[in-house]
């Protein structure tokens, strides 16, 4: 998946470039199936999760329910995808690219962070201890659910909010915008991991650590679509708890 320019006049969201987001949801299908069977098991689940609730719901409580209907939503939209014509997106290939990608991207960004700050502190002060399989399932869910919240929507859709409420004709300022935008929230994306109750004590060494990978997160969202900087995400944080 190659990301292509659209300039809209007058919206600072208009120096982003996105991917095809039939693609881009496809490709993160994985993620979210796989979290979404897996963290019904587990004692926490991500802060930014606000559909398994729902789904449990929805299943009236019932395990094997709750599974199919996981399942369900997986199936549909593939479905629906293949009744559209856009098979190709689910040819294995694009999941081995996408894999390859993330890896690139997680190696580079935490050379990156760590460079700024001196050493490695994304991970958790305590990791709970629920396993390899329990580490891979909270994974896919911070990258996508988190993704979902700071990228998306607070970063992405805050932009066009700001392109509606105030144009920048200047494409200068919308760059300027933008970044600065990208600045803001990537701080905010590092203090999510402060507050709450799974929230670590604070520290401002590993608040810089994850700005900078906030920051890095972004850019490939910009840059590349959702899809790659999920996978970024998730594998960053398989090889921050599992290694």
């Amino acid at each position: 998946m190659v990301a292509n320019a659209s300039p809209v006049s007058g919206d600072p969201s208009s120096v982003i470039t996105s991917g095809d987001p039939w693609s881009d949801l496809v490709l993160t299908l994985p993620m979210f199936i796989g979290y979404h069977l897996g963290v019904i098991f587990l004692p926490i689940r991500n802060a930014a999760d606000l559909v398994t609730r729902e789904l449990v719901a929805l299943a009236d409580h019932d395990m094997p329910t709750y599974g199919c209907v996981t399942l369900g939503i997986g199936f549909t939209y593939v479905l629906i995808l293949g009744l559209a014509g856009r098979g190709h997106a689910l040819r294995w290939q694009r999941f081995a690219l996408m894999l390859t990608e993330g890896i690139l991207y997680a190696v580079a960004m935490r050379l990156a962070a760590n460079y700024v700050v001196g050493r490695m502190l994304l991970a958790p002060a305590e990791v709970p201890q629920i396993g390899l399989l329990g580490s891979l399932v909270l994974s896919f869910g911070a990258g996508f659910y988190e993704e979902v919240a700071f990228r998306v929507i607070l970063f992405g859709f805050g932009l066009k909010v700001m392109g509606w409420l105030h144009p920048f004709p200047d494409q200068v300022e919308k760059l300027f915008v933008a970044t600065v935008w990208a600045v803001v929230t990537s701080a905010a994306f590092s203090a999510w991991h402060y507050v709450g109750a799974l929230g670590e004590p604070f520290d401002p060494q590993s608040f810089l650590f994850r700005w900078v990978c906030g920051f890095v997160f972004v850019v490939i969202y910009a840059f590349r679509g959702f899809a790659p900087v999920v996978w970024t995400h998730a594998i960053y944080d398989v090889w921050v708890m599992v290694f």
